[in-house]
C-alpha cells in the first residue's frame, strides 16, 4: 500500500511537472509568434488606438532609421503627463508597425542642477525650432513656476524638423488644449516623418499681377504650405510657360481683371492636369471703407473668369450672404462719464461656414471666419462631379450687389423671420475632366499650332471654387511689417479653422490624401464630474484601498479551506 502511494504521488508530480513544462511552452510560442505579429484591440468608440491605413503603410515602407526625441519628460503635471503618455502609446505602434525603424527617446531638458546649464540647454532647444511653455506647480501651500518644452524633435539621416506637440489656441482652456493636442499627434508625427524622407516636394503658384492679396496677407497659409511643397509666387504676365513645373496655382482674392492671354494660360494649365484653389470676391466690398464711414458699397466685381469656372461646373453670384451665426463686432452704445460703453453685436456680413462632414476636406474642422461672402451655384457639366465643401447657416438670408453696408445695421434687432433662406454654397469641390473655354474660340492657325499644344479637354484633375478671398487672408500690422494667425477674431480672442482648411485644400489638390484621413480623425474626452469627484472621493480612496485586500483575504480563505479538506481525505 506504502508502495503504491508513493508511486501515486511520484506519478502526481511528474504530472504537475509536465503540465507546467506545457504551459511554459505554450507562453514562449505565444511570446515568438506575438514578437512576429502586432495587433491591437481598439474597443472605443472614436477608434483613438487605431492608426489610420496611409499611417501604417507610411511607417511601413521606412527604409532606415526615424529616431525621435521627445522633451517630455520630469515633474509634468497631470494635463501634461497625459500628453506625455499619449505620445509615448503612438511612437510604441509607430515601432511596431516599422519593424523598429522608428526609435525614440523621451528627455527632461530642466534634468541638470546647473542653471547655466539648463540655459544652454533652452538655448539649443529654441534653436532647433521649440517653442517653451512656463507653468505654474501647486504643491501644498507652495507655488512655483516650471519651463516644459512640450515637443519633438523628429531624425532620419541628416535630416531633422521639429514638432510642437502642444498647440495652444486663443480662448481654450488647458484641458481643452491638451485634448486637441492628443487629438493631432498621429498627423504631427507623420507629416514630420513625411517631409523628412521625402525630400522632393510638388510645388504651388500663388498666383500675381491681378489685385492678388499680398505675400503678407497670405503669410501664414504660405508658411503652413511650405512645410509640405515648394511654394513660389507667379506672375504669369502673359508668358505661356509661367505654369509650367507646377503641380498646383492658388488665386488670392484678384480685384483686377484677367486678360485672355492669361486665362488661356490657366485654362491650359488645368487642361494639362494642373490644379487650382479659386478664392474668388464677386461683390467689392471691404472693411478698410467703414472705418474711415460709417456707409461703404458692395459692387459687382469683374474678374472676367466668370466664363472660365461657368465652363467648368461653378457660378459666383453677384450677392451676399448675411448669417445670424456670424462674427460679433464692438459697438459704441453709450458713456460713463467720459468712457465710451462698448457692447458686441453680430456683423451679419461675416458669416461663420460650415463645413461637409462628408468630405475629407471640411470634415472635423471648427467654423470658418469669412468677409463679404457671395453663394455659388453648380452647373452641370459632362464628366465633371461636384461636391460642397461650406456652407452657411440655414439662419441666412441673400442680398444681392450693388448694396449699401452700414454698421447701422448692428443698432437694429435682428428680424429672424428674413434669415429663412440658407443654406448657402460658399466653396465647391470640382472633379474630373474639364472643357477648355477657348474650344471653338481659337484661329484655326492657334489651334493647329505645335508649339501652343492646344487641349479642348483636360485630363483628369481638380479644382476647388471659393467664393470669398478673404477665408485666406490673415491679419496684418502693416506698420510694423507683421502678420497674425489666419482665422484670428481679436474681438472674440479665437483662431477660427482658416488655416486648416486652405491646408486640407492643398492637400487634397496635391493628392494628399492619406494627411487628410490622418489630420480629421477626433476623439472624446470624457472628463470626470469634478463636483461628484469632491464629494465622493473619500468613498472611493476607502473603497479601492479596501476591496482589493478583502478580495485577497476571501481568495486565501477560500483556498485554505480547499487545501485542508484535500489533505484530511
Amino acid at each position: 500500500m506504502v508502495g503504491k502511494a508513493t508511486n501515486s504521488l511520484a506519478s502526481k508530480k511528474w504530472l504537475d511537472f509536465g503540465s507546467l513544462l506545457i504551459w511554459l511552452i505554450v507562453i514562449v510560442l505565444i511570446n515568438i509568434v506575438g514578437s512576429y505579429f502586432f495587433h491591437r484591440f481598439d474597443l472605443t468608440e472614436e477608434k483613438r488606438y487605431t492608426l489610420s491605413e496611409s499611417t501604417t503603410n507610411r511607417v511601413e515602407t521606412l527604409e532606415d532609421v526615424v529616431f525621435v526625441r521627445v522633451y517630455l519628460e520630469g515633474n509634468l503635471p497631470t494635463e501634461f503627463r497625459e500628453l506625455r503618455n499619449a505620445t509615448k502609446e503612438l511612437l510604441d505602434e509607430f515601432r511596431a508597425y516599422s519593424g523598429d525603424n522608428v526609435q525614440y527617446e523621451f528627455i527632461n531638458p530642466s534634468e541638470s542642477n546647473d542653471e547655466d546649464e539648463r540655459v544652454e540647454v533652452y538655448k539649443e532647444l529654441t534653436r532647433q525650432g521649440l517653442q517653451y511653455t512656463n507653468i505654474r506647480m501647486q504643491a501644498g501651500d507652495k507655488t512655483s513656476e516650471q519651463i516644459i518644452f512640450p515637443g519633438a524633435v523628429v531624425s532620419y539621416k541628416d535630416r531633422e524638423t521639429p514638432i510642437q506637440l502642444l498647440k495652444s489656441a486663443a480662448g481654450a482652456t488647458e484641458q481643452q488644449m491638451i485634448t486637441s493636442s492628443i487629438q493631432q499627434l498621429e498627423y504631427e508625427f507623420i507629416s514630420a516623418i513625411q517631409k523628412i524622407t521625402n525630400p522632393e516636394k510638388k510645388f504651388v503658384a500663388f498666383i500675381e499681377g491681378h489685385g492678388e492679396l499680398s505675400e503678407l496677407e497670405t503669410a501664414d497659409a504660405q508658411r503652413a504650405i511650405a512645410e509640405f511643397y515648394e511654394v513660389e509666387r507667379i506672375s504669369i504676365d502673359q508668358k505661356i510657360d509661367a505654369l509650367n513645373g507646377f503641380d498646383a496655382a492658388i488665386v488670392a482674392r484678384p480685384d483686377s481683371a484677367f486678360s485672355e492671354q492669361d486665362k488661356f494660360i490657366l485654362d491650359q494649365f488645368i487642361m494639362r492636369g494642373g490644379r487650382v484653389l479659386w478664392l474668388i470676391d464677386p461683390v467689392f466690398a471691404r472693411m478698410d471703407s467703414l472705418k474711415t464711414s460709417n456707409l461703404t458699397m458692395g459692387l459687382v466685381l469683374e474678374h472676367n473668369l466668370e466664363d472660365l469656372l461657368f465652363k467648368y461646373g461653378a457660378r459666383l453670384n453677384n450677392d451676399l450672404i448675411l448669417d445670424i451665426q456670424c462674427i460679433s463686432k464692438p459697438i459704441v452704445t453709450g458713456y460713463i462719464g467720459n468712457q465710451p460703453r462698448q457692447e458686441m453685436f453680430p456683423w451679419y456680413y461675416e458669416p461663420l461656414l460650415i463645413g461637409n462632414e462628408e468630405s475629407p476636406i471640411s470634415s472635423n474642422l471648427d467654423r470658418i471666419k469669412t468677409e463679404f461672402v457671395s453663394t455659388i451655384e453648380v452647373i452641370e457639366v459632362d464628366s465633371v462631379s461636384s461636391t460642397v465643401l461650406l456652407t452657411s447657416s440655414d439662419q441666412a438670408k441673400l442680398v444681392n450687389a450693388p448694396t449699401r453696408i452700414s454698421f447701422n445695421i448692428l443698432r437694429e434687432p435682428p428680424k429672424y423671420a428674413l434669415f429663412n433662406s440658407g443654406p448657402h454654397t460658399a466653396a465647391l469641390l470640382l472633379e474630373g475632366q474639364f472643357p477648355s473655354v477657348f474650344k471653338n474660340r481659337l484661329p484655326q492657325r492657334l489651334v493647329n499650332d505645335k508649339s501652343l499644344q492646344f487641349k479642348e479637354r483636360s485630363v483628369p484633375t481638380k479644382m476647388i471654387v471659393v467664393s470669398d478671398g478673404d477665408i485666406i487672408r490673415n491679419p496684418v500690422s502693416k506698420l510694423e511689417e507683421k502678420f497674425y494667425a489666419l482665422g484670428f477674431d481679436r474681438y472674440a480672442q479665437k483662431v477660427y479653422a482658416n488655416k486648416e482648411f486652405i491646408l486640407n485644400c492643398v492637400n487634397y489638390l496635391c493628392e494628399d490624401d492619406g494627411l487628410l484621413n490622418v489630420r480629421k480623425k477626433e476623439f472624446k474626452t470624457r472628463l470626470l464630474d469634478q463636483s461628484k469627484i469632491d464629494e465622493k472621493r473619500y468613498y472611493w480612496q476607502i473603497l479601492n484601498t479596501s476591496v482589493p485586500v478583502g478580495f485577497v483575504i476571501i481568495i486565501g480563505m477560500i483556498f485554505f479551506v480547499w487545501r485542508k479538506r484535500k489533505f484530511e481525505k
